[in-house]
């Protein structure tokens, strides 16, 4: 397959990232926009609990395992001149022989399985900066992070979008986004739960009606504060 970006086979990583910086700028100073570039320093593309599981469930796609390491270079060279993450969507401009636009959508968490995550999770977590910096048990790990019932996307939850002329359907630019997005969550970890479209709060507080088993769910008040030990009408 011919390589769209291997143009100039020879230009070093230090040419390639004066031409991404260039490229940015040229953008930057035409449109007005503010860009949010991302970028990897060092051999691990995330520091932070959360980057980390992203980076590590993203590389569990069998059918992404081939396109990844080209993102991770291009990451590393800062390709990726804007990332933004919003509730199932990311967007983002990678820098190649031109700037392409790059989406990423995914579905929101099904409301089923976000409900059996807060279950197993009632009362196990601290607070919100333990979540927020993934200081948690190995049983609440295993739970957020589970394959099939956790917090991360499956592959056919995700939708891949690039403008670029590679028609294969992870291009190496959406491969650097994949990546950019757990190097962004060093920076914010709490936009995993944005891009996932659920409130992380209810992971530690509050929703009691969540963590009820679904049996339980005709419950009256009285019931439901006997069941978790308080007075409802105080709250």
């Amino acid at each position: 397959m011919f390589d769209y970006d291997d143009y100039n086979p020879v230009r070093s990583v230090g040419e390639r990232k004066a031409l991404a910086a260039k490229l940015a700028k040229q953008y930057a100073g035409k449109t007005g926009r503010e860009l949010h570039p991302v970028t990897a320093n060092g051999r691990s593309i995330a520091k932070s609990f959360w980057g980390k599981a992203w980076c590590r469930n993203i590389e569990s796609y069998q059918d992404y395992e081939s396109r990844l390491p080209r993102g991770r270079s291009y990451l590393k060279n800062g390709a990726v001149i804007d990332l933004n993450i919003e509730p199932g969507l990311v967007t983002a401009m990678v820098a190649g022989s031109e700037l392409y636009q790059v989406k990423i959508a995914i579905d929101p968490l099904d409301e089923e399985r976000w409900n059996a995550i807060k279950r197993a999770c009632a009362g196990k977590i601290g607070s919100l900066i333990d979540l927020v910096q993934g200081k948690l048990s190995d049983e609440i790990i295993g739970i957020l992070c589970a394959p099939d019932t956790g917090l991360f996307p499956l592959p056919d939850e995700i939708r891949l979008d690039c403008d670029c002329p590679d028609w294969a359907d992870l291009c190496k630019h959406l491969a650097a986004v994949l990546y950019g997005i757990g190097a962004k969550l060093d920076e914010d970890p709490g936009l995993f739960f944005v891009l996932r479209g659920v409130d992380r709060n209810e992971l530690f507080e509050g929703d009691l009606a969540a963590a009820l088993p679904p049996e339980a769910a005709d419950l009256d008040a009285a019931a439901l504060g006997d069941a978790f030990g308080i007075d409802l009408d105080t709250l």
